[in-house]
């Protein structure tokens, strides 16, 4: 309680809630007081609005979020906030990824004594697969699905652990810890490189990335950071717009990482990744603000941010208007249909590599540069696609679309035996970006502001979990079925994207059977 006193007669009395409290009020009683005092009281207790403060308001109650809680020593335009960081640290994570399946192909090669210059295998597609060539197909794809087991694994605990705190503690300390742990994974791999370590080592260097959470919560965080701030109108494009940053910044990684590891090897780019992430962990520290009230009592290590995911899962979102077991069933067909579109997109992309680097393409560094490069593209052209087409037919129906085109690329993949037909299946799955976003947003407006960082760490939960099966049959599946078809793992992805494209379908036809009979 305090007390001002500005004449005899007049007193006020102005109580404060916690300010802990995600919807601080400040309640005045007024007593006897003229109109100049008033409103000096006014003005110098409550804020005014500014430009900078964009609000966003619960479906199920009146709370506002506050975009900017404690601002940063510098600030850009309100419109730039957490994008430059995934920009930044996309270049690094897709640089080091593709340098060290080259790294670890060299290493196996070496070990097994095979150096496929000296064989015609890339120049005569009919000849039969050199055994030496499967036998390094084979180890390297293991210890790719080692690598990403390690990450997986630990990601399970810590990715719904750090994201339910988020929505306690704040996002900026889950970023700032995200980015210390590719720092961290940057270092050992340098040292790796630089003292010819095992190839091990790249696994432990997952494990340290995954303790931290990896890219699946980097991008959690980003999400939840870019819907506590922005309408529902407006959210899926903000949401693709975080997609398109991935975009740019894979396809420049391709491009640099590939020319330079042709023009100076492994250790030089490794180096651009450590440099990048610190500029991260700056660009955190000068120009993010916090975008909730946090709670400094809030804990970490804490039972309570597992049974915050749970909550929402059993309780199936609180925003939606549609409540009970259809909310909750919807909800979990979207979770699914976004685990399946992510996991088959992730079981794939660990294989174009080594699809590219042996017979019958038998690409160089700067050939998988570009063609990683032409990818990342469809993040533009998915952006383009949804700003387009949004105001001509439904969110659902331009997902659809997207997962047409992913299954299209894929079986286009699945037959590819020339660098002109495996560029053809890049450009056909041009919009294979477009569903992950719609998802994301239809799961967003589905709960309460404060749930944000659960909902998106869900996701990444039930990602990994899906992603340790997905890794472990595609990465399984490829060097078994060498022998009869070598793209048979990407037409395997092409089928099971049939069941998201189903449930997509279904959804859709009943909320417009719902709203006809509505209306």
């Amino acid at each position: 309680m305090r007390h001002m006193g500005m004449s005899a007669n007049t007193s006020v009395t102005l109580k404060i809630s916690d300010p802990t409290d995600g919807d601080p009020r400040l309640l005045l009683s007024l007593v006897d007081m003229n109109e100049s005092d008033r409103a000096s009281i006014l003005s110098s207790e409550t804020p005014a609005p500014t430009g900078d403060d964009d609000a966003r308001t619960d479906g199920t109650n009146n709370a506002t979020k506050t975009a900017c809680f404690k601002p940063p020593p510098y600030k850009l335009c309100s419109f730039i906030t957490v994008e430059p960081l995934i920009l930044l640290t996309n270049v690094a994570v897709t640089t080091t990824s593709s340098l060290t399946t080259q790294y670890i192909y060299e290493v196996v090669s070496a070990e097994v004594g095979y150096n496929g210059s000296k064989t015609s295998g890339c120049s005569n597609v009919s000849l039969p697969l050199d055994p030496l060539q499967e036998e390094v197909d084979t180890l390297s794809a293991h210890w790719n699905l080692y690598m990403n087991l390690g990450v997986f694994s630990v990601g399970l605990l810590s990715v719904p652990l750090l994201g339910s705190w988020s929505d306690i503690a704040g996002r900026r300390p889950v970023l700032l810890l995200c980015s210390l742990g590719f720092t961290l994974q940057a270092l050992l791999y340098i040292l790796v490189i630089y003292l010819r370590l095992p190839v091990f080592y790249f696994v432990i260097g997952k494990v340290i990335s995954g303790l931290f959470g990896d890219s699946n919560i980097l991008m959690a965080i980003s999400y939840s950071y870019v819907a506590d701030n922005i309408d529902e109108k407006s959210l899926t494009l903000r949401l693709i717009i975080l997609e398109a940053c991935l975009g740019i910044s894979g396809m420049v990684a391709s491009i640099i990482g590939g020319e330079w590891l042709k023009a100076q090897g492994y250790l030089y780019p490794y180096w651009f990744t450590l440099a990048v992430h610190l500029t991260s962990i700056l660009y955190m520290y000068l120009f993010v603000c916090e975008s909730i009230v946090p709670d400094k009592s809030a804990k970490l290590f804490s039972i309570d941010n597992y049974k915050a995911c749970w909550r929402l899962l059993s309780r199936g979102g609180s925003v939606s208007g549609q409540g009970g077991r259809f909310q909750r069933s919807r909800l979990w067909l979207y979770l699914l249909s976004a685990i399946l579109i992510m996991t088959t997109n992730t079981g794939t992309s660990s294989l174009y590599v080594l699809y590219e680097l042996t017979s019958p393409l038998c690409w160089g560094p700067d050939l998988i540069g570009y063609g990683s490069a032409v990818q990342n593209i469809a993040y533009l052209v998915s952006l383009l696609a949804l700003k387009v087409m949004q105001s001509c037919i439904s969110e659902s129906s331009i997902a659809v679309m997207g997962l047409i085109s992913t299954i299209l690329g894929q079986v286009v993949f699945s037959v590819a035996n020339t660098t002109a037909l495996m560029f053809t299946g890049y450009v056909v799955s041009l919009m294979y970006i477009v569903p992950i976003p719609v998802l994301k947003s239809k799961m967003s407006k589905m709960v309460s502001p404060s749930e944000q960082g659960v909902m998106f760490s869900v996701i990444g939960f039930l990602e990994s979990l899906l992603v340790l099966v997905s890794l472990s049959i595609f990465n399984n599946l490829y060097p078994a079925t060498l022998s009869f078809m070598k793209g048979f793992s990407f037409l395997f992805a092409a089928i099971v994207l049939l069941i998201p494209s189903g449930i997509f379908g279904v959804l859709h036809c009943l909320d417009k059977r719902r709203d006809h009979r509505a209306f």
